[in-house]
């Protein structure tokens, strides 16, 4: 189907499929929906980049810790090398600019405490 509207890859792979299956893509939709949900309670839309920053922030949060632009984007270019650190810092300004996160002194980051109230009671 994607074949018939012009969508070719680049690199020679076989083009994206689609599952048929109603539940193949219910466990990665519902292990993020309360992230989902803070973004767009902050007018922000859900991108892969954002959750996966926002997943390493939450990371950080649950070990009492702030975490930097570097240490951030080295945890996710461990699983994500998709995501330059430019793209890190971008995320991480739009995050602060709607107040998600706080730039603090230490040129580190953290949830604001609304932002955090919002997730933390969905983490384990």
């Amino acid at each position: 189907m994607l074949g018939n509207q012009g969508f070719t890859c680049t690199d020679g792979s076989r083009p994206f499929q689609a599952s048929t299956h109603p539940f193949a893509f219910e466990f990665a939709s519902s292990a993020n929906r309360h992230i989902r949900e803070m973004l767009h309670a902050y007018g922000l839309r859900t991108s892969l980049f954002r959750l996966k920053v926002i997943n390493a922030l939450v990371l950080a949060t649950q070990e009492q810790r702030v975490i930097g632009l570097q240490d951030l984007h080295a945890y996710i270019e461990a699983s994500f090398s998709q995501l330059t650190i430019v793209g890190v810092r971008e995320v991480l300004k739009r995050l602060a600019e709607v107040g998600v996160v706080s730039l603090l002194a230490d040129r580190k980051y953290s949830f604001t405490p609304e932002a955090w109230n919002m997730l933390k009671p969905h983490i384990r």
